[in-house]
């Protein structure tokens, strides 16, 4: 924001994660006057209601609405009003910014590399998916606001992936950068909360519950995140962008899929499991959607052929292990004594950082050729990297499967590794992006 304007400042990501947290960061360094905020899920105000529309250093006296004040519904007029609002606000912060130098004075901000020009102005909407037809009433505001020339920054931030996905490919092609934000990392989470490995590979990534663990209180952790982050995942973000048939389905195969996370899992016996679910062309479109909200990826098998890549069973695999603790029905004490369960939340773990972290264009998957398997297979272009993930202390036997599968693509540019093997191994591995892993082009 304090570049240029050039594009749409679009900030999405899942529920919960910091998004809102991470602009008003962003906003305390800049001048009051140089910026809007708007939640747009706020409370709709009334009198004496606490005021969402206002900039974080605002005077006490400002924070509460008078009884003038009258109710308004946050839709596309709303939107278009506080936009032309900002509008006359920034050609103001524009034109005093002006004035300060032209009098020899040094504003508190400036576009960097630059000697003239001061930082743009910027109005941010939070949560504006909530609003019908966002997307293309930014359109229209946006490109008018190109056309004059205005200095105004536009952030929008989404906690919906879907339904931000769908606007932006609807209408602002071209006109936006994203900055995708994802589920914490393992580092982050230690930094921030003093999270040890064990805790991370088990509680996951949510920052907002993560003082109940430190805290001792899993029953409040277990339960905010059931009701605060799953639940408005599935039935706010999903249902809200997708015709869902049958959502009893989508939310059965996700708590079976946490249940499953890890592990190779045919649809069909998927099928078996859950009561009408229809066919497999269904559980397909459903795995899609919750791999789009953060949720559960299922990950397809590599292969050189594309039909045969489709054709094999998905390996699923959690966006962040807090997933696979909530529904396993073991406390982290349990869960670190039973060896199994601990094998898949590692393999979990490594598999949700693995898609969490992976750049652009890089895709991640597994391989197996029974009896020969390889946990993770990350693709980029030419570049491959077969990973296999191990809880515990190994031999060479834990390189069969890497070595075969290099083997049979003897042809191609392919790095083989074994993550874990201990806790040094385990930690170093969940503070690497994806593309570490790569071998080099």
């Amino acid at each position: 924001m304090a570049e240029t304007v050039r594009r749409l400042i679009v900030v999405a990501g899942p529920r919960q994660i910091g998004k809102t947290t991470a602009v008003h960061q962003v906003l305390r360094g800049r001048q009051q006057a140089s910026y809007q905020f708007h939640a747009v899920d706020a409370p709709t105000p009334g009198a004496n209601d606490l005021s969402t529309d206002f900039s974080i250093e605002t005077a006490p006296d400002r924070l509460f609405r008078t009884g003038s004040d009258t109710a308004t519904t946050r839709d596309e007029k709303w939107l278009i009003e506080r936009w032309q609002t900002a509008r006359q606000a920034a050609r103001a912060w524009y034109n005093e910014s002006m004035e300060a130098l032209l009098a020899g004075k040094q504003p508190l901000a400036m576009v960097p590399d630059t000697a003239a020009t001061p930082t743009p102005y910027a109005l941010v909407f939070d949560e504006i998916q909530h609003i019908p037809n966002w997307s293309g009433v930014v359109k229209g505001l946006w490109d008018q606001d190109r056309a004059q020339g205005l200095a105004m920054h536009v952030v929008v931030l989404g906690s919906a992936p879907l339904l931000m996905q769908r606007g932006l490919s609807e209408s602002l092609m071209g006109r936006f950068e994203l900055l995708e934000m994802t589920h914490w990392s393992y580092s982050e989470m230690r930094d921030c909360f003093g999270f040890t490995l064990d805790q991370y590979i088990y509680f996951g990534g949510y920052p907002g519950p993560a003082p109940l663990v430190i805290q001792g209180q899993e029953l409040r952790w277990r339960n905010e995140v059931l009701h605060s982050l799953i639940e408005p995942n599935l039935v706010k973000d999903i249902l809200a962008l997708a015709r869902i048939e049958k959502p009893a389905v989508l939310r059965q195969l996700f708590e079976l899929g946490c249940s499953y996370s890890g592990q190779i899992v045919a649809l069909t016996k998927l099928l078996v499991q859950l009561n009408d679910a229809g066919n497999t062309t269904t559980l397909t479109h459903y795995l899609k959607l919750l791999r789009a909200a953060g949720l559960l990826a299922g990950l397809e098998k590599y292969a050189a052929q594309v039909i045969r890549q489709r054709a094999a069973p998905p390996k699923l695999n959690v966006l962040n292990t807090a997933f696979v603790s909530v529904y396993c029905g073991k406390t982290f004490a349990q869960a670190r004594a039973d060896h199994a369960l601990w094998g898949h939340l590692v393999e979990s773990s490594i598999g949700a950082h693995l898609l969490n972290s992976a750049a652009d264009g890089m895709r991640v998957a597994y391989w197996r050729e029974s009896p020969f398997e390889v946990d993770f297979v990350l693709q980029h272009g030419d570049r491959i990297a077969a990973l296999e993930v191990k809880s515990a202390a190994h031999d060479q036997s834990a390189r069969k499967g890497l070595r075969v599968f290099a083997e049979k693509h003897a042809r191609l540019n392919i790095r083989t590794e074994v993550l874990g093997g201990d806790d040094f191994a385990l930690a170093d591995a969940l503070t690497r992006p994806a593309s570490h892993w790569l071998p080099e082009p």
